[in-house]
Protein backbone atom coordinates (compact mmCIF):
# COMPACT_ATOMS: atom_id res chain seq x y z
CA UNK A 1 0.00 0.00 0.00
CA UNK A 2 1.33 3.45 -0.92
CA UNK A 3 2.03 5.91 1.86
CA UNK A 4 -1.19 7.27 3.35
CA UNK A 5 -1.32 11.02 3.70
CA UNK A 6 -3.42 12.95 6.19
CA UNK A 7 -4.72 15.05 3.29
CA UNK A 8 -6.19 11.89 1.71
CA UNK A 9 -8.87 12.10 4.43
CA UNK A 10 -9.86 15.71 3.82
CA UNK A 11 -13.40 16.72 2.90
CA UNK A 12 -15.02 20.14 2.87
CA UNK A 13 -17.27 20.62 5.91
CA UNK A 14 -19.41 23.77 6.20
CA UNK A 15 -19.35 25.19 9.73
CA UNK A 16 -23.16 25.24 9.96
CA UNK A 17 -23.32 21.41 9.80
CA UNK A 18 -21.56 21.09 13.17
CA UNK A 19 -24.39 20.24 15.59
CA UNK A 20 -24.37 22.62 18.56
CA UNK A 21 -27.28 21.14 20.52
CA UNK A 22 -28.61 17.61 21.08
CA UNK A 23 -31.98 16.65 19.59
CA UNK A 24 -34.94 16.44 21.96
CA UNK A 25 -35.42 12.74 21.18
CA UNK A 26 -32.10 10.87 21.16
CA UNK A 27 -33.15 8.17 18.70
CA UNK A 28 -34.64 10.51 16.09
CA UNK A 29 -31.24 11.33 14.57
CA UNK A 30 -30.70 10.49 10.94
CA UNK A 31 -28.79 7.33 10.06
CA UNK A 32 -26.66 6.95 6.94
CA UNK A 33 -26.34 3.21 6.26
CA UNK A 34 -23.20 2.20 4.35
CA UNK A 35 -22.54 -1.25 2.92
CA UNK A 36 -18.81 -1.73 3.49
CA UNK A 37 -18.47 -4.17 0.59
CA UNK A 38 -20.46 -2.43 -2.17
CA UNK A 39 -20.33 1.18 -0.99
CA UNK A 40 -24.11 1.43 -1.37
CA UNK A 41 -25.80 3.99 0.87
CA UNK A 42 -29.26 4.40 2.37
CA UNK A 43 -30.74 7.32 4.30
CA UNK A 44 -32.75 6.24 7.34
CA UNK A 45 -33.57 7.26 10.93
CA UNK A 46 -31.63 5.94 13.91
CA UNK A 47 -34.51 3.82 15.21
CA UNK A 48 -34.43 1.93 11.85
CA UNK A 49 -31.23 0.35 13.20
CA UNK A 50 -33.41 -2.58 14.32
CA UNK A 51 -33.90 -3.59 10.67
CA UNK A 52 -30.18 -4.16 10.14
CA UNK A 53 -29.46 -6.33 13.18
CA UNK A 54 -30.44 -9.99 13.36
CA UNK A 55 -31.21 -12.25 16.29
CA UNK A 56 -27.95 -13.43 17.84
CA UNK A 57 -25.98 -10.38 16.72
CA UNK A 58 -24.18 -8.43 19.43
CA UNK A 59 -23.84 -4.72 20.14
CA UNK A 60 -20.71 -3.68 22.06
CA UNK A 61 -21.30 -0.50 24.10
CA UNK A 62 -18.84 1.61 26.09
CA UNK A 63 -20.33 2.26 29.55
CA UNK A 64 -17.82 4.90 30.62
CA UNK A 65 -19.24 7.97 32.31
CA UNK A 66 -18.10 11.51 31.57
CA UNK A 67 -17.06 13.43 34.65
CA UNK A 68 -17.74 17.19 34.90
CA UNK A 69 -14.02 17.67 34.41
CA UNK A 70 -13.79 21.40 33.66
CA UNK A 71 -13.09 23.51 36.76
CA UNK A 72 -12.89 27.31 36.91
CA UNK A 73 -10.88 28.78 39.79
CA UNK A 74 -8.32 31.38 40.86
CA UNK A 75 -4.69 31.53 41.86
CA UNK A 76 -4.58 31.83 45.63
CA UNK A 77 -1.94 34.60 45.69
CA UNK A 78 -3.02 36.86 42.80
CA UNK A 79 -6.68 36.00 42.20
CA UNK A 80 -5.89 35.44 38.49
CA UNK A 81 -8.51 33.24 36.80
CA UNK A 82 -7.52 29.70 35.81
CA UNK A 83 -9.27 26.86 34.03
CA UNK A 84 -8.35 23.26 34.90
CA UNK A 85 -9.40 20.26 32.85
CA UNK A 86 -9.06 16.87 34.54
CA UNK A 87 -7.49 14.37 32.13
CA UNK A 88 -6.40 11.30 34.09
CA UNK A 89 -6.48 10.24 37.72
CA UNK A 90 -3.00 9.19 38.86
CA UNK A 91 -3.69 8.55 42.56
CA UNK A 92 -6.66 9.26 44.82
CA UNK A 93 -6.40 13.07 44.73
CA UNK A 94 -3.61 13.48 42.16
CA UNK A 95 -4.71 14.24 38.60
CA UNK A 96 -3.01 14.92 35.30
CA UNK A 97 -4.63 18.10 34.01
CA UNK A 98 -4.62 20.66 31.27
CA UNK A 99 -4.35 24.18 32.75
CA UNK A 100 -5.08 27.53 31.08
CA UNK A 101 -3.12 29.75 31.25
CA UNK A 102 -0.38 27.21 31.93
CA UNK A 103 2.50 29.68 32.21
CA UNK A 104 1.13 31.10 35.46
CA UNK A 105 0.74 27.68 37.05
CA UNK A 106 4.25 26.52 37.83
CA UNK A 107 4.98 23.82 40.44
CA UNK A 108 4.05 25.12 43.88
CA UNK A 109 1.23 27.37 42.60
CA UNK A 110 -1.89 27.20 44.82
CA UNK A 111 -5.38 27.23 43.30
CA UNK A 112 -8.83 27.80 44.82
CA UNK A 113 -12.22 26.75 43.43
CA UNK A 114 -15.75 27.57 44.58
CA UNK A 115 -14.98 29.89 47.54
CA UNK A 116 -12.46 27.42 48.93
CA UNK A 117 -14.68 24.33 48.75
CA UNK A 118 -11.85 22.83 46.69
CA UNK A 119 -8.15 23.75 46.81
CA UNK A 120 -5.21 22.45 44.85
CA UNK A 121 -1.46 22.64 44.36
CA UNK A 122 0.47 22.25 41.11
CA UNK A 123 2.98 19.45 41.77
CA UNK A 124 4.80 18.95 38.48
CA UNK A 125 4.82 19.81 34.77
CA UNK A 126 4.71 16.64 32.65
CA UNK A 127 4.70 15.83 28.91
CA UNK A 128 2.98 18.24 26.53
CA UNK A 129 2.87 20.87 29.28
CA UNK A 130 0.17 19.07 31.27
CA UNK A 131 0.20 19.64 35.04
CA UNK A 132 0.02 17.13 37.87
CA UNK A 133 -2.27 18.70 40.47
CA UNK A 134 -3.06 17.49 43.99
CA UNK A 135 -6.53 18.42 45.26
CA UNK A 136 -7.55 19.13 48.86
CA UNK A 137 -11.14 19.11 50.15
CA UNK A 138 -13.49 18.06 52.93
CA UNK A 139 -16.24 15.60 52.00
CA UNK A 140 -16.85 13.40 48.95
CA UNK A 141 -14.84 14.13 45.80
CA UNK A 142 -17.63 13.12 43.38
CA UNK A 143 -20.14 15.43 45.08
CA UNK A 144 -17.74 18.38 45.07
CA UNK A 145 -16.88 17.80 41.42
CA UNK A 146 -20.57 17.54 40.56
CA UNK A 147 -21.32 20.89 42.21
CA UNK A 148 -18.29 22.80 40.84
CA UNK A 149 -17.39 21.10 37.56
CA UNK A 150 -18.78 21.60 34.07
CA UNK A 151 -19.02 19.06 31.26
CA UNK A 152 -15.89 19.23 29.07
CA UNK A 153 -17.67 19.73 25.76
CA UNK A 154 -15.52 19.45 22.61
CA UNK A 155 -13.92 22.69 21.38
CA UNK A 156 -16.24 22.87 18.34
CA UNK A 157 -19.37 23.10 20.53
CA UNK A 158 -19.86 26.72 21.52
CA UNK A 159 -23.41 26.55 22.96
CA UNK A 160 -23.87 25.99 26.70
CA UNK A 161 -25.36 22.58 27.50
CA UNK A 162 -28.65 23.01 29.37
CA UNK A 163 -28.83 19.44 30.68
CA UNK A 164 -25.57 17.73 31.75
CA UNK A 165 -27.11 14.31 31.10
CA UNK A 166 -27.38 14.95 27.37
CA UNK A 167 -23.59 14.56 27.08
CA UNK A 168 -23.92 11.18 28.78
CA UNK A 169 -25.16 7.86 27.39
CA UNK A 170 -28.23 6.40 29.10
CA UNK A 171 -26.09 3.38 30.09
CA UNK A 172 -23.08 5.35 31.44
CA UNK A 173 -21.84 3.63 34.59
CA UNK A 174 -18.14 4.07 35.45
CA UNK A 175 -16.67 7.57 36.01
CA UNK A 176 -13.52 8.40 34.11
CA UNK A 177 -14.00 10.05 30.71
CA UNK A 178 -13.11 13.56 29.60
CA UNK A 179 -15.34 13.11 26.53
CA UNK A 180 -18.46 11.09 25.77
CA UNK A 181 -18.48 7.99 23.54
CA UNK A 182 -20.86 9.93 21.31
CA UNK A 183 -22.22 7.14 19.07
CA UNK A 184 -23.98 5.88 22.19
CA UNK A 185 -25.87 9.16 22.70
CA UNK A 186 -28.51 8.03 20.18
CA UNK A 187 -29.76 5.13 22.31
CA UNK A 188 -32.79 5.40 24.59
CA UNK A 189 -33.81 2.89 27.29
CA UNK A 190 -36.76 1.90 25.07
CA UNK A 191 -34.56 1.22 22.06
CA UNK A 192 -32.14 -0.89 24.13
CA UNK A 193 -35.09 -2.88 25.51
CA UNK A 194 -36.46 -3.41 22.00
CA UNK A 195 -33.06 -4.68 20.83
CA UNK A 196 -32.94 -7.18 23.70
CA UNK A 197 -36.50 -8.32 22.96
CA UNK A 198 -35.44 -9.08 19.40
CA UNK A 199 -32.58 -11.29 20.55
CA UNK A 200 -29.76 -8.78 20.07
CA UNK A 201 -27.15 -9.30 22.78
CA UNK A 202 -25.59 -6.30 24.55
CA UNK A 203 -21.97 -6.48 25.73
CA UNK A 204 -20.71 -3.59 27.88
CA UNK A 205 -17.01 -2.72 27.89
CA UNK A 206 -15.31 0.30 29.49
CA UNK A 207 -12.83 2.65 27.86
CA UNK A 208 -12.24 6.02 29.50
CA UNK A 209 -12.11 8.51 26.65
CA UNK A 210 -9.29 11.06 26.81
CA UNK A 211 -9.19 14.50 25.23
CA UNK A 212 -6.62 13.13 22.79
CA UNK A 213 -9.64 11.96 20.83
CA UNK A 214 -9.89 15.59 19.59
CA UNK A 215 -6.17 15.99 18.94
CA UNK A 216 -5.57 16.87 15.27
CA UNK A 217 -3.16 14.86 13.14
CA UNK A 218 -0.31 17.31 12.53
CA UNK A 219 1.89 15.13 10.31
CA UNK A 220 1.32 14.48 6.60
CA UNK A 221 2.49 10.85 6.77
CA UNK A 222 -0.09 9.31 9.11
CA UNK A 223 2.36 6.63 10.28
CA UNK A 224 4.26 9.34 12.15
CA UNK A 225 1.18 10.26 14.25
CA UNK A 226 1.42 9.31 17.92
CA UNK A 227 -1.87 8.13 19.45
CA UNK A 228 -2.82 9.01 23.01
CA UNK A 229 -3.25 6.21 25.53
CA UNK A 230 -6.58 5.30 27.16
CA UNK A 231 -7.51 2.87 29.93
CA UNK A 232 -9.97 0.04 29.25
CA UNK A 233 -11.57 -2.93 30.98
CA UNK A 234 -13.39 -6.01 29.66
CA UNK A 235 -15.40 -8.20 32.03
CA UNK A 236 -15.82 -11.96 31.70
CA UNK A 237 -19.49 -11.46 30.86
CA UNK A 238 -18.70 -9.12 27.95
CA UNK A 239 -15.88 -11.36 26.66
CA UNK A 240 -18.18 -14.42 26.75
CA UNK A 241 -21.01 -12.68 24.88
CA UNK A 242 -18.68 -11.43 22.13
CA UNK A 243 -16.88 -14.78 21.77
CA UNK A 244 -20.18 -16.71 21.63
CA UNK A 245 -21.51 -14.31 18.98
CA UNK A 246 -18.47 -14.93 16.76
CA UNK A 247 -18.56 -18.72 17.32
CA UNK A 248 -22.22 -18.89 16.28
CA UNK A 249 -21.49 -17.05 13.03
CA UNK A 250 -23.43 -13.94 14.03
CA UNK A 251 -22.08 -10.40 13.78
CA UNK A 252 -20.41 -8.09 16.31
CA UNK A 253 -21.33 -4.41 15.93
CA UNK A 254 -19.42 -1.82 17.96
CA UNK A 255 -21.22 1.31 19.10
CA UNK A 256 -18.55 3.93 18.52
CA UNK A 257 -14.85 3.98 17.78
CA UNK A 258 -14.01 3.65 21.49
CA UNK A 259 -15.76 0.25 21.76
CA UNK A 260 -14.04 -0.78 18.54
CA UNK A 261 -10.58 0.22 19.81
CA UNK A 262 -11.23 -1.60 23.08
CA UNK A 263 -12.09 -5.01 21.64
CA UNK A 264 -9.53 -4.80 18.85
CA UNK A 265 -6.81 -3.97 21.41
CA UNK A 266 -7.78 -6.76 23.77
CA UNK A 267 -8.38 -9.59 21.27
CA UNK A 268 -5.75 -12.31 20.88
CA UNK A 269 -4.42 -13.44 17.48
CA UNK A 270 -7.40 -15.79 17.05
CA UNK A 271 -9.83 -12.91 17.61
CA UNK A 272 -10.90 -14.16 21.04
CA UNK A 273 -11.43 -11.93 24.05
CA UNK A 274 -10.51 -12.63 27.65
CA UNK A 275 -11.41 -10.64 30.78
CA UNK A 276 -8.70 -8.01 31.13
CA UNK A 277 -7.79 -4.42 31.83
CA UNK A 278 -5.03 -2.34 30.37
CA UNK A 279 -4.26 0.73 28.31
CA UNK A 280 -4.33 1.09 24.56
CA UNK A 281 -2.88 3.50 22.04
CA UNK A 282 -4.01 1.44 19.04
CA UNK A 283 -4.16 3.43 15.79
CA UNK A 284 -6.48 1.88 13.21
CA UNK A 285 -6.14 3.08 9.60
CA UNK A 286 -6.64 1.53 6.13
CA UNK A 287 -4.74 -1.74 5.80
CA UNK A 288 -5.69 -2.82 9.34
CA UNK A 289 -7.16 -6.34 9.61
CA UNK A 290 -10.07 -6.39 12.07
CA UNK A 291 -9.94 -9.33 14.48
CA UNK A 292 -13.41 -9.10 16.04
CA UNK A 293 -15.51 -6.26 14.69
CA UNK A 294 -17.95 -6.85 11.80
CA UNK A 295 -19.90 -3.59 11.79
CA UNK A 296 -19.81 -0.15 13.36
CA UNK A 297 -22.28 2.49 14.52
CA UNK A 298 -20.53 5.85 14.64
CA UNK A 299 -21.07 9.59 14.33
CA UNK A 300 -19.64 11.80 11.57
CA UNK A 301 -16.09 12.85 12.34
CA UNK A 302 -13.69 15.70 11.66
CA UNK A 303 -11.85 15.86 8.32
CA UNK A 304 -8.33 14.38 8.52
CA UNK A 305 -8.99 12.87 11.98
CA UNK A 306 -7.84 9.47 13.26
CA UNK A 307 -11.54 8.60 13.59
CA UNK A 308 -12.19 9.06 9.86
CA UNK A 309 -9.11 6.89 9.26
CA UNK A 310 -10.54 4.15 11.51
CA UNK A 311 -13.89 4.21 9.69
CA UNK A 312 -12.01 4.08 6.36
CA UNK A 313 -10.13 0.99 7.55
CA UNK A 314 -13.46 -0.81 7.89
CA UNK A 315 -15.37 0.39 4.84
CA UNK A 316 -12.62 1.53 2.44
CA UNK A 317 -11.40 5.10 2.03
CA UNK A 318 -13.21 5.75 -1.26
CA UNK A 319 -16.54 4.44 0.10
CA UNK A 320 -16.22 6.52 3.24
CA UNK A 321 -15.18 9.76 1.53
CA UNK A 322 -18.06 9.35 -0.96
CA UNK A 323 -20.50 8.77 1.93
CA UNK A 324 -19.16 11.83 3.78
CA UNK A 325 -19.49 14.07 0.73
CA UNK A 326 -23.07 12.83 0.33
CA UNK A 327 -23.76 13.48 4.05
CA UNK A 328 -22.56 17.09 3.55
CA UNK A 329 -24.82 17.50 0.48
CA UNK A 330 -27.77 16.05 2.40
CA UNK A 331 -27.01 18.35 5.35
CA UNK A 332 -26.45 15.67 7.97
CA UNK A 333 -25.50 17.02 11.40
CA UNK A 334 -21.83 16.38 12.28
CA UNK A 335 -19.81 15.47 15.40
CA UNK A 336 -20.81 14.81 19.02
CA UNK A 337 -24.46 15.92 18.92
CA UNK A 338 -24.86 15.05 15.25
CA UNK A 339 -26.34 12.23 13.21
CA UNK A 340 -25.09 8.65 12.94
CA UNK A 341 -23.74 6.19 10.44
CA UNK A 342 -24.12 2.40 10.34
CA UNK A 343 -21.40 0.48 8.51
CA UNK A 344 -22.37 -3.14 7.88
Amino acid sequence: MSELKTSDFYFDLPQELIAQDPLKDRSSSRLLVLDKNTGEREHRSFYNLLEYLKEGDCLVLNNTRVIPARLFGKKEDTGALVEVLLLKRKEKDLWETLVKPGKKCRPGARLVFGDGLLKAEVVEVVEEGNRLIRFEYQGIWEEILDSLGEMPLPPYITHKLEDKNRYQTVYAKYDGSAAAPTAGLHFTPDLLEELKNRGIRLAYVTLHVGLGTFRPVKVENILEHHMHSEIYQITKEAADIINETKESGRHVFCVGTTSCRTIESAADDQGRLHPCEGSTDIFIYPGYHFKVLDGLITNFHLPESTLVMLVSALAGKENVMRAYREAVREKYRFFSFGDAMLIH
